[in-house]
């Protein structure tokens, strides 16, 4: 009895445990099965993707920069093919092998060589290691032939930024170099276009226009082996290249406008006077931007850097002058606006003037005798403008200066380094310095000096409303293409002219013409009386072409070249007593203590269309300086016209 219950309890035992056994085999065998499902099916797409991505590859291509042409066409900013070389971190396998390998593929320099490893300490370990941006074409070939034994290497066609004219428009076009963290953080177009190496803008038309020219990007897709080399195009989605943006600027004119500023400080600028179209802004010294392009050398670097004429400061938009005499058509056009003074009124000028316990000097020692307003005008008699300043105020003088240009940023948001000047009130002394105004700052002011200071860029604009009669224009360097014809510009200007002539007669009322400009009129007039800018208009003529005028001897006196102007003198440093006895030449003076040379004009004179401004940093003085560049620079402006107008006309008619 007794074995029969062991045997049945025995064999209960055996059942159960192959139960269990039995069940675990299921459960297992159901485990394997849904594995296998979930593998075959569930997460087919999953592991087909793992795949693919061993197998296939995609390469983010960098985006083709739009490019800048001149008025004519020309390209002078474009692009390069350049052949590089990258490190992709996640796929090196042994990063001291490859590099080593490198090495002796590309015959890297001990520097060259040194430089790639500190690069890549400096970089996260994610990032792509740019081994070289300007491989030739040798050495592109070579890496390729090796890609076996390079795991990790990516050879990569890319683009590169290419100007063709160097110095000549590195102030307009500015630079480009390789894209920061800052830049990438702070733009969300740079960020989405981002690939090693990128190149954004960092100065100037390139900085400014850069969500326009950056582009996008491009896609390849291939197909690799086991050592991933390529081995197939499987697909390609070409990139958007950036706009094209025209400039108004003539190289041919920019590139003299170089030239006579070579070895010199200072800036030129040239503007059409209905338009508003700048013809050339070159300022000096300046570098070629191509240093930039694979990055600058520490020695190019500090040498730009630590040049006392300061070639990084785009002088035109950014340098701030006292204008000194250039000032005085606009001192003597406010002066017969207000009706202070008339044509006629005359000051005997004996060198000097005492005014309220200060002597006041001209810079005539022995003085010009008794002048009007053309010849003060004509020989830059100091004495004459202290009087009409003192009658004027220099509120009143505030208020011309800032209708013509001066005071204000001229083109806008164009440029970001564009300064805005100042012309001073009795108003801005008290807040800015917290005293009050006193007469002397308003005699200085009158032959501009002092604390009133101008931009080359406000100074051209104020000669270009002097020239078109007194009309408000805005200037630009970028080519409308919706631009109005000559015609219909100077048709809305005779229209406010015969406007402006009925208030000036009192036909009608002051605030009748107002009404009309905030209704949207076009080419405002900046004046009262027209008559008083045609004789401003004669008097610089006088100052040039007439026998006496300070730049005199710069005249040009074939009608189709002849222009008008006034030489102005920048004091850097209070004249004392002794510099006066002393009477120094120019070349006998300090660099740096020497006044600065500036020159306004316009021409041709009988039919005005272009204007123009030259600063000569310590150049001295603006009759000896600036007005014999001027004479230089005038005949290829005139020269130019007819091939501008060509092109202009043809983009203006209207079927």
């Amino acid at each position: 009895m007794l074995g029969e219950d062991f045997s049945a309890r025995k064999l209960q035992t055996i059942n159960r445990r192959m139960f269990i056994i039995g069940s675990a085999k299921v459960v297992v065998f159901l485990g394997i099965v849904t594995r296998l499902f979930s593998l075959q099916i569930t997460e087919k797409k999953k592991y087909l993707t793992l795949s693919d991505k061993n197998r296939l590859r995609e390469w983010k291509l960098p985006p083709v920069r739009g490019e800048f042409l001149d008025y004519f066409g020309n390209t002078i900013a474009g692009n390069l093919k350049v052949y590089q070389l990258h490190v992709v971190p996640e796929q090196v396998e042994d990063f001291k092998y490859l590099m080593l390998r490198l090495k002796e593929i590309l015959n890297l320099s001990k520097g060259e060589f040194e430089k790639i490893i500190k690069q890549k300490k400096r970089q996260k370990s994610w990032e792509t290691l740019i081994v070289s941006k300007n491989l030739t074409w040798e050495q592109f070939t070579k890496v390729n032939y090796f890609l076996h034994d390079l795991t990790g290497a990516k050879p990569v066609l890319s683009v590169s930024r290419e100007y063709p004219f160097k110095d000549n428009y590195t102030h307009v076009l500015g630079y480009v170099s390789e894209a920061s963290e800052k830049d990438i953080l702070n733009s969300e177009i740079i960020k989405k276009s981002h690939v090693p190496g990128l190149k954004v803008g960092k100065t100037g038309l390139e900085k400014s226009f850069e969500n326009d020219l950056i582009g996008t990007n491009g896609i390849q897709r291939y197909e690799v082996n086991a050592y991933g080399k390529r081995i197939n195009q499987i697909d390609f989605e070409e990139g958007i290249k950036g706009k094209t943006i025209r400039l108004t600027v003539d190289t041919e004119i920019q590139k003299l406008c170089s030239k006579l500023l070579e070895g010199l400080a200072g800036s030129i600028t040239v503007m059409d006077i209905y338009t508003g179209e700048i013809v050339a802004m070159q300022s000096s010294p300046s570098f070629d931007p191509n240093l930039f392009l694979f990055g600058i050398s520490q020695d190019d670097w500090q040498l730009i850097r630590n040049n006392p004429l300061k070639p990084l400061v785009n002088k035109t938009l950014s340098g701030l002058y006292s204008p000194g005499s250039t000032i005085k058509p606009i001192v003597a056009l406010s002066a017969l606006e207000n009706n202070v003074v008339t044509p006629n009124f005359k000051v005997n000028c004996t060198g000097k003037t005492e005014m309220y316990g200060h002597t006041y000097h001209c810079w005539k020692k022995k003085g010009h005798g008794v002048v009007n307003l053309k010849d003060a005008m004509k020989q830059s008699c100091d004495t004459y403008f202290y009087e009409v300043a003192r009658k004027l105020g220099v509120d009143r003088l505030k208020e011309t200066a800032i209708k013509f240009g001066l005071g204000e940023k001229v083109l806008n948001k164009t440029f970001n380094n564009e300064k805005k000047g100042l012309v001073p009130s009795t108003q801005w002394k008290k807040d800015n310095i917290g005293r009050g105004w006193v007469l002397g700052e308003t005699l200085i002011t009158g032959i501009g000096q002092g604390y009133i200071q101008t931009t080359p860029l406000q100074l051209c604009l104020m000669t270009a409303q002097i020239a078109n009669g007194g009309y408000k224009i805005y200037p630009r360097i970028i080519v409308d293409k919706n631009q109005e014809t000559l015609e219909e510009i100077k048709f809305a200007m005779d229209k406010n002219y015969r406007s402006a002539k009925k208030v000036n007669d009192g036909l009608i009322e002051a605030g009748e013409q107002m009404l009309d400009f905030l209704r949207g009129k076009k080419y405002e007039p900046l004046y009262r009386n027209p008559e008083n800018v045609k004789l401003i208009q004669n008097v610089m003529f006088a100052s040039t072409n007439e026998v006496r005028g300070t730049s005199y001897s710069s005249r040009i006196d074939d009608p189709k070249y002849q222009f008008a102007g006034k030489t102005g003198t920048s004091q850097v440093k209070r004249i004392t007593k002794k510099d006066r006895e002393l009477d120094l030449k120019t070349v006998d003076i300090p660099y740096n203590e020497r006044d600065h040379a500036l020159y306004v004009a316009f021409g041709p004179f009988k039919k005005p269309r272009y204007a123009l401004s030259i600063v000569i940093e310590h150049g001295g003085s603006g009759s000896s300086t600036a007005a014999p560049i001027a004479k230089k620079l005038f005949k290829l402006i005139i020269d130019k016209h007819k091939s501008r107008e060509e092109i202009r006309n043809k983009e203006t008619l209207k079927i």
